[in-house]
């Protein structure tokens, strides 16, 4: 059986919606997950830093990150306080938790 997560796209709208243009943001996903979301707005970025502590996860939005965003977005196998040690400066407009809480 074939799943379908959100044909319509009502969370991709309600997101930019509610955030705007976010053509020169600077962009932090936590818990990324598969990348599910992250492929829905990535294009209309600047950057995305898109942590997930599920190796497994992690490794499936990797390698379902489209060519012409590998340069966009960048992956830490990481959870929130992992990242948050490692990074002594990290200037995001935005940071996103779909479905992470």
């Amino acid at each position: 059986m074939t799943v379908r997560s959100d044909p319509e796209e009502n969370e991709t709208h309600a997101l930019l919606n509610l955030i705007g243009s976010l053509t020169t943001r600077q962009v932090l996903e936590i818990g990324c997950g598969d990348g599910r979301l992250t492929w829905r707005y990535a294009d209309a970025t600047g950057h995305i830093t898109a942590i997930e502590p599920d190796t497994e996860r992690i490794q499936q939005a990797q390698s379902a990150c489209p060519a012409s965003l590998r340069k966009r977005v960048e992956f830490h196998n990481l959870n929130l306080e992992q990242y948050a040690a490692q990074v002594h400066s990290a200037p995001f407009d935005l940071a996103i938790l779909a479905w992470s809480l």
